[in-house]
C-alpha cells in the first residue's frame, strides 16, 4: 500500500492484519493517555503537596479536554487528510505526555493533563481511517477490530501505570507512554496512505455543519442517544461501585479495581460485535447488545434476596454482561452512523462520542445521587431504566 496514494473509496483499499493491528494499537496508546493518571493521584498529590480535591483536577482536566478535543478538533477529519492529523496529533500527544512527566510546578502539571486530553481524540481520527480503509462487506468488522485495541487501551492502562509507578516512579509512566505513541505514530505515518478531503469548508462553516447532519440523518439521532442512554446506565455503575463494595461488604478500591476486568469481556465482543453486524445487519446487533444490558442491570434486583458471597456473584455477571452489550452496541451504532455519509465520517463520530461523553457525565451524577438517596436499588433502577430507554429507541427503529 503506497503512504503517497490517496483514498478515494473504502473499497479500494485492501487492510492487511498488521495494519488493522497497527491502527488497534495506536487507537489503544492514545486514549490510553487519559486514564494513567488515575491509579497515580495520591502519589502525584504528594509530590506537589497537593489536597485530596486539587489532584483531582488532574483527571479532570484531561476528560473536559477530551470532551472538547471530540467536539471541536475530531470533525477537522474530513477536512484534511487524516494522516497528516494522525501525525501531528500523536506527536503533540507523546509531547504532552512528555511535558507533564518532567512537570515541574503543580500549573504545568495541570495544563499539560488539559492538554493531553485534547490531543488524545487522535484515537478519534484513527477510527474512522479503519473505516474509510474497509470495504463495505467487512466495515463492522474492522471497526470492531479497532474498538477491541481501544477498549484494551483503557482496560490496560491504570494496570500499567500502577506497576510502573510503584516500580520506577510516576514520571518514568509518561515518559515510557510518549515513547510508545510516539513510535506508533511514526509507524503508521510511514504505512497509511493519504487520505483525500472530503469537504473543503472552512473550520467554522465545517462546526456549523454538525448541527445540519444532526437534523439531516434520523439515524444518527437514534444511535447517539440511544448510546448515550446505555453510557448513563455504564457511568452510574462504575462511579458508584466503589461506595457499596466499601459500605456493604467492607471492600477496598483493589477489589472495586478488579471488577473492571470485567472490561475484557467488552474488548472482546468488539470484533463479534461487528462481524454480526456485517452479516445481520448493525441494527438487529443493537436489539440484541441493548436487551442484554437491560437484562444485566434488572438481574442485580435480586441481590437483597442473596447472601453477601452470592450477591459479589451476581455482580460479576452482571457487570460481565452489560459491558459486553454496550461495547457491542458502540460498535454497532458506529457501523450505522460510518455508512450515513462517508464525506462525513469524522463529524458523525464527533458527534456521536459527544452525546456518549454526556451521557457518561450524567451518568456519573444521577448515580451518585441515586445512591444517596435510595441505596444500591436506587442506582440499580437508575440504570436499569436508562438502558431500557436506549432498547426502546432500538426496537421502535425500523
Amino acid at each position: 500500500m503506497s503512504q503517497q496514494s490517496a483514498v478515494s473509496t473504502p473499497a479500494a483499499n485492501a487492510l492487511s492484519g498488521k495494519l488493522v493491528f497497527l491502527l488497534a494499537l495506536g487507537a489503544g496508546l492514545s486514549v490510553a493517555s487519559i486514564y494513567y493518571s488515575q491509579p497515580m493521584l495520591g502519589v502525584i498529590g504528594s509530590a506537589f503537596h497537593a489536597s485530596v480535591s486539587d489532584v483531582g483536577l488532574v483527571p479532570t482536566l484531561t476528560q473536559i479536554g477530551y470532551a472538547f478535543g471530540i467536539l471541536l478538533l475530531a470533525p477537522l477529519g474530513d477536512r484534511f487528510d487524516r494522516r497528516r492529523i494522525i501525525l501531528v496529533k500523536g506527536t503533540l500527544l507523546a509531547l504532552t505526555m512528555l511535558l507533564c512527566g518532567f512537570a515541574s510546578s503543580w500549573h504545568v502539571l495541570l495544563l499539560s493533563s488539559l492538554a493531553i486530553g485534547l490531543v488524545a481524540t487522535v484515537a478519534q481520527d484513527i477510527i474512522p481511517a479503519a473505516a474509510t480503509l474497509a470495504s463495505d462487506h467487512n466495515r463492522g468488522k474492522i471497526v470492531g477490530m479497532v474498538m477491541t485495541g481501544l477498549l484494551a487501551g483503557i482496560l490496560l492502562s491504570r494496570v500499567f501505570s500502577g506497576v510502573v509507578a510503584e516500580l520506577l516512579g510516576w514520571r518514568a509512566v509518561y515518559a515510557i507512554a510518549a515513547v510508545g505513541v510516539w513510535l506508533v505514530t511514526l509507524t503508521l505515518w510511514y504505512v497509511l496512505p493519504a487520505f483525500k478531503p472530503e469537504t473543503t469548508l472552512r473550520y467554522p462553516a465545517l462546526l456549523r455543519s454538525l448541527g445540519k447532519l444532526w437534523i439531516d440523518y434520523a439515524a444518527l439521532r437514534r444511535a447517539a442517544l440511544a448510546q448515550g442512554l446505555l453510557s448513563i446506565a455504564f457511568s452510574a455503575f462504575w462511579s458508584t461501585l466503589a461506595i457499596m463494595l466499601a459500605d456493604r461488604f467492607h471492600l477496598g478500591s483493589a477489589v472495586a479495581g478488579a471488577f473492571g476486568l470485567a472490561g475484557a469481556a467488552g474488548a472482546l465482543a468488539a470484533p463479534l460485535a461487528g462481524s454480526l453486524a456485517d452479516r445481520r445487519g448493525p441494527n438487529f446487533v443493537t436489539k440484541i447488545a441493548s436487551a442484554l444490558v437491560v437484562a444485566s442491570f434488572a438481574l442485580m434486583f435480586v441481590m437483597p434476596l442473596l447472601p453477601l458471597p452470592a450477591q459479589l456473584a451476581v455482580i460479576v455477571i452482571s457487570a460481565i454482561g452489560f459491558d459486553l452489550g454496550i461495547q457491542a452496541s458502540l460498535v454497532a451504532h458506529q457501523t450505522i452512523i460510518y455508512a450515513l455519509n462517508p464525506a462525513a465520517r469524522s463529524r458523525l463520530n464527533a458527534i456521536m462520542f459527544t452525546v456518549v461523553f454526556i451521557g457518561m457525565a450524567a451518568g456519573a451524577s444521577l448515580g451518585s445521587l441515586a445512591l444517596a438517596s435510595f441505596g444500591w436499588t436506587g442506582m440499580v433502577a437508575l440504570a436499569t431504566a436508562a438502558a431500557a430507554g436506549g432498547l426502546l429507541i432500538r426496537l421502535t427503529t425500523r
